[in-house]
């Protein structure tokens, strides 16, 4: 079986596997190997309903009862992100451990993660960037809505969700900055896609976003027009770079393999925009796959770069 061919095979059956996670494995609770898990599930007028699970670091209560206010990190995929004993792949980004060994360190700002699960079948339908689509030619736009979007685009909804309706929720219930120097969000793969999304619809609420293993090929196969449509949107819709920061990644090996052109293109975007190495960063990891184990492994990179202290400007 030819590498690319291979490497979709993979990805055809993750995406049928996180189905499965989301169908099967409602009752599942990760088990954090540091701070905790808070569980929410709430009604929405804009998609299905899913569950979403906050962690929070040792200490939290405590520190904010003191007056204590965090950061909040946005992550896709959250079944994905803590115990991979509740994985359909036994992997997880781990999110909690490097998160915690950081802040331990002094090396991240007080920050809570929540993590919202993905829609199984209509992961990808949620995750593509939905403006994009103006991009495509007409006849490839309805027969890649019909092959990969379960028949028509639902990203914008599930932003709406995001914005309107979890994360008024989330600054409810906790110690939140709400303000989008305090707020990120972060994928992988589709979730890359639908990142830097947000990042791009809403810079009025996200002040910094991270990809790894962006899809910016969109499909299985190696294709010139999803990620041209890519090209198209973010040179019209992305933000100016003042008060925001962007971290982009990919490895070379499987799914990620496709992603080396591409990926050299959108830095070229982002530069011509007006980023600096100063609010953004693009790696290349040689020989990472595309799997939560490689993504656990160079996590602290976007971590430290979104979320990381910033010296205070000399005077």
């Amino acid at each position: 079986m030819p590498r690319f061919f291979a490497a979709a095979f993979l990805f055809t059956f993750a995406s049928w596997a996180g189905l499965a996670a989301a169908q099967t494995q409602q009752a599942a609770q990760p088990r954090p190997s540091t701070g905790s898990l808070v569980r929410l599930t709430l009604p929405s007028a804009h998609v299905d309903q899913r569950p979403v699970d906050v962690w929070l670091p040792e200490g939290y209560t405590e520190r904010a009862r003191a007056g204590q206010r965090y950061q909040v990190l946005y992550m896709h995929d959250g079944q994905m992100l803590f115990d991979p004993t509740t994985t359909w792949n036994r992997q997880a980004w781990r999110v909690d451990a490097v998160l915690d060994r950081l802040m331990r360190e002094g090396k991240v700002e007080p920050t809570i993660v929540v993590g919202v699960w993905n829609n199984g079948k209509l992961r990808a339908a949620e995750y593509f960037p939905q403006k994009a689509l103006a991009y495509l030619p007409e006849r490839g736009r309805a027969a890649f809505a019909a092959a990969r979007l379960e028949g028509g685009p639902r990203a914008d909804a599930y932003l709406r969700f995001l914005v309107e309706e979890l994360k008024p929720e989330i600054d409810r219930r906790f110690a939140t900055r709400s303000d989008p120097a305090g707020t990120f969000i972060m994928g992988s793969s589709m979730g890359g896609l639908i990142s830097v999304y947000a990042f791009a619809e809403y810079p009025q609420v996200f002040g910094g976003a991270a990809g790894l293993s962006t899809h910016w090929v969109g499909s299985f196969e190696a294709n010139a027009a999803i990620p041209l449509a890519m090209f198209n949107y973010l040179g019209a819709a992305l933000p100016p770079p003042s008060g925001r920061r962007l971290y982009l990644d990919r490895g070379t090996a499987t799914l990620d393999a496709l992603y080396g052109p591409h990926q050299s293109f959108v830095d070229l975007i982002v530069r011509e925009r007006g980023y600096t190495d100063a609010n953004f960063l693009s790696r290349v990891f040689d020989g990472a796959d595309h799997s939560e184990n490689a993504w656990a492994e160079r996590l602290e990179h976007p971590l430290l770069f979104l979320l990381g202290r910033r010296a205070a400007p000399a005077r």
